[in-house]
């Protein structure tokens, strides 16, 4: 694998912030950093999204928190981190040096707990941005302001003014009856870049033991099976609201190939974050950054921007 020749341009733009290469990381995929770190060469991602940040620890909810289905896995992790503090004096080291924008998800129970880790953060130079998780179907709160325009609202414009030098990122939830409205919602309120999609709600059952395989009952469903979902769904989000607001939008769902890539930009994302393949390969994106360069040069292309939003 070699870095993108100079005639074909991977650089892409979210709302200010340029990448090198559009490919990054899916929070709660990678861990903070130094741990994929160890596998690839992470100059190479064109940012990396850690895990989730809460103002205090947790523990997440007890195992069995992962299970693979068809074509993908179901997660339950319940959001277990380190706390904030930890996270500043035991992670951000790491970052200081590395020279790739990093991204935060930010959780919280309350609008004050988003609103205490990102006036932590916001001043820290390494962190380009802060992505709201506000749509996580494994928590018992996961989906409380993810799921409600009106509170997705209050939420985001309370964090706004907190947010002074990063980009605030929103992560949408699909798990929706309208997920325009949610999008609207958050641009309305002064998002910068919206992230989408999170993880479906689903079951797995122990058909043994007549019980539930994961013991929070329900998680998160990620990976190639929820492609068609996300693909749907950021086209939306790009056709109705997006586009004309200016807003960019991150997009995922079951990336796992080159291909997937350039489906989710002709659909409207500027951006593409991996997650489920990374368990399988976590070179992924580099194989995917490597697939976009030669299909753009056979297609007599030189810029990634020149697939973005082109579905006829």
């Amino acid at each position: 694998m070699t870095n993108a020749p100079s005639d074909i341009d991977l650089s892409v733009d979210l709302a200010g912030l340029v990448l090198a290469n559009p490919i990054m990381t899916a929070s709660g995929t990678s861990g903070y950093g130094p741990e994929h770190g160890e596998l690839i060469d992470l100059t190479r991602l064109g940012a990396f999204v850690t895990k989730a940040v809460s103002p205090q620890p947790r523990k997440g909810n007890k195992p069995q928190r992962i299970v693979e289905t068809p074509g993908g896995m179901l997660n339950a992790i319940g959001l277990a981190n380190l706390g904030l503090d930890r996270f500043v004096e035991e992670k951000i080291p790491f970052w200081e040096s590395k020279g790739v924008p990093v991204i935060v998800n930010v959780i919280g129970h309350t609008v004050d707990d988003y609103r205490t880790v990102c006036q932590r953060l916001d001043p820290i130079d390494c962190i380009a941005g802060l992505e709201l998780n506000v749509s996580c179907p494994n928590v018992s709160d996961g989906l409380e302001f993810g799921t409600d325009p009106d509170r997705l609202r209050r939420l985001v414009d309370a964090v706004r003014p907190d947010v002074k030098r990063a980009k605030l990122i929103v992560k949408l939830s699909p798990n929706v009856t309208n997920v325009t409205e949610l999008a609207a919602a958050a641009i309305d309120a002064g998002a910068d870049i919206l992230s989408a999609i999170n993880t479906l709600r689903g079951m797995a059952i122990n058909v043994d033991t007549w019980k539930p395989i994961l013991a929070n009952r329900t998680g998160g469903l990620s990976g190639p099976a929820i492609k068609p979902v996300a693909l749907t769904m950021v086209n939306q989000v790009y056709n109705q609201v997006a586009r004309d607001a200016g807003v960019p939008i991150i997009g995922m769902g079951g990336v796992s190939t080159w291909r997937d890539a350039v489906e989710f930009f002709l659909a409207g994302a500027t951006a593409i974050a991996v997650g489920t393949a990374l368990f399988v390969d976590p070179r992924t994106p580099l194989f995917i950054c490597d697939g976009l360069t030669d299909y753009l040069r056979n297609r007599n292309l030189t810029s990634i921007r020149d697939l973005i939003g082109r579905l006829e």
